[in-house]
């Protein structure tokens, strides 16, 4: 099929973005329904509806839309066809999404589409808003009698704050909503990388007998940021690293490496997975908790959000999987904002050889190891050790086989959002979480939480630019490892 050929097998959709003006929408959600537009993915009846309380008719909001694209698509991808495309379908509503009154044009505007046969126009609520509203938006839509069976809601992130509020926002969906209309996104399981994990994984055979714990030694996951709070104080001061990156992103990458193979690839098989593993886990309370992580600060935080604060913007720790692969293998998980690095990683390490080959050669060797990268250049590298040229005694040098995205395939790598939209409209629930896979992260991580309100943890400091508290770096080191940098 042409690059220019309408997909076909993406239906009409009406997608209605609430938060439509906020920094996501404009950021991330808008640019990457562009991407689609570019490849002819959206169907030519879809619209894309924007809802916020901005007082904004249909052409404010394509000129604002419209000064986003320019801002966060490149230069070299902005095509007039496509754009011109893209604005025709937009629309905006003036609506506050806390008060009852003032829906009517969202109802008159979406009752304009078909609502029973087998033609229907497919509803998606992108709820790109605070949690405390996914209940009260999922309740009025369903009182105007704008959810069918075909409806899909897309929830972000965070739901809730602990286990409980992540219930009570789970049932006021789910008094509106079926499980199977729910979509939870985690933009990190929309990343090429991380979905050719899954490939890498299952489609070869050779990996297969050494992924588990007789030939690993350990695992390490970091997500690290350059950038601070950017703006985003007020929520992030309430929510933290640990909340904000493990409880979702870190955990969700833990069980995609140590996940069992599905039956396929493909909806409730990969989640189940997941939600196995994440069952696995071993508890962390009590001491193990301040054996085992460690909470930090950067020192600039407090003048960033305008005051002193105890919220951590970093954190490490140990988990282990308790099950019949993985029992042993510490996996060893790290974010933190203002560190030296923007880079987002999974670090497999192999085990040493059983026998030392080479007593008398030359040089270093390493442990094998398996990198994926999600960013940046996104892509695995297979660290190796090998001879290095040349005659006489044996000289041993690493070296690694290097797959890049970018250099292996002569197309644009997509962005996750871009694929995790056209899935939400396809109906594709493989890369999203399940209500019992968030319950079950949150479940996990709250005795965490608990430990350090406890105990009074204060975060360890760490000076921007850095690769975060000395703590981190003792807390591997006590077992003899050190963190892949």
């Amino acid at each position: 099929m042409s690059a220019h050929t309408p997909d076909l097998a993406v239906p009409a959709c009406d997608f209605t973005v609430f938060g439509g003006t906020g920094d996501l929408a404009l950021r991330k959600l808008l640019p990457g329904l562009y991407q689609r537009e570019r490849q002819h993915n959206l169907h030519p009846d879809t619209r894309i509806i924007g809802v916020s309380r901005h007082d904004l008719d249909h052409d404010g909001y394509r000129d604002l839309v419209t000064q986003a694209l320019f801002e966060h698509i490149p230069d070299d991808q902005l095509e007039a066809g496509a754009l011109h495309r893209l604005v025709s379908r937009l629309h905006h509503l003036r609506l506050d999404a806390t008060d009852p009154e003032g829906w009517d044009g969202l109802h008159s505007l979406l009752k304009d589409t078909p609502g029973d046969g087998a033609e229907e126009t497919i509803r998606v609520y992108y709820l790109a808003v605070g949690s405390d509203l996914f209940g009260p938006v999922c309740e009025r839509l369903d009182d105007l009698g704008l959810v069918t069976p075909q409806c899909r809601v897309v929830l972000e992130k965070p739901i809730g704050s602990d286990l409980a509020s992540s219930r009570v926002v789970n049932d006021a969906v789910g008094r509106v909503f079926e499980e199977s209309q729910v979509y939870r996104i985690d933009h990190y399981l929309g990343k090429e990388s991380v979905q050719n994990l899954l490939v890498t994984r299952f489609a070869n055979i050779f990996l297969e007998p050494i992924w588990n714990s007789r030939w690993v030694d350990h695992v390490q996951i970091t997500v690290a940021e350059t950038l601070g709070v950017a703006g985003r104080g007020d929520y992030y001061d309430q929510a933290g690293a640990l909340r904000d990156m493990v409880q979702n992103h870190l955990l969700q990458m833990l069980c995609l490496v140590a996940m069992e193979p599905p039956t396929y690839v493909g909806g409730d098989p990969v989640r189940d997975e997941k939600l196995k593993v994440l069952r696995a886990l071993t508890p962390l309370t009590g001491a193990d908790v301040d054996r085992f992580t460690v909470r930090g600060q950067y020192t600039t935080y407090g003048e960033e959000i305008g005051g002193p604060s105890t919220t951590e913007t970093f954190v490490a720790l140990r988990a282990e999987v308790q099950n019949w692969r993985w029992a042993g293998v510490p996996f060893y998980l790290r974010t933190g904002k203002r560190l030296a690095t923007k880079e987002s990683t999974i670090e497999v390490v192999f085990k040493e050889p059983p026998h030392a080959m080479f007593p008398h050669s030359e040089g270093v060797t390493t442990p094998n190891r398996l990198t994926i990268r999600m960013q940046p250049d996104e892509g695995m590298q297979l660290h190796l050790t090998a001879k290095h040229p040349g005659p006489g005694g044996i000289r041993l040098h690493p070296a690694s086989l290097d797959l890049s995205y970018d250099h292996a395939f002569d197309e644009r790598s997509p962005d996750a959002y871009e694929r995790l939209l056209l899935d939400v409209m396809r109906g594709i629930p493989t890369l999203f979480m399940r209500r019992d896979e968030v319950e079950a992260a949150w479940a996990w991580v709250e005795p965490i939480l608990d430990q350090w309100d406890r105990a009074g943890v204060e975060p360890v400091r760490y000076h921007p630019g850095t690769n975060g508290p000395a703590a981190a770096a003792t807390l591997i080191a006590r077992e003899g490892r050190t963190w892949q940098e």
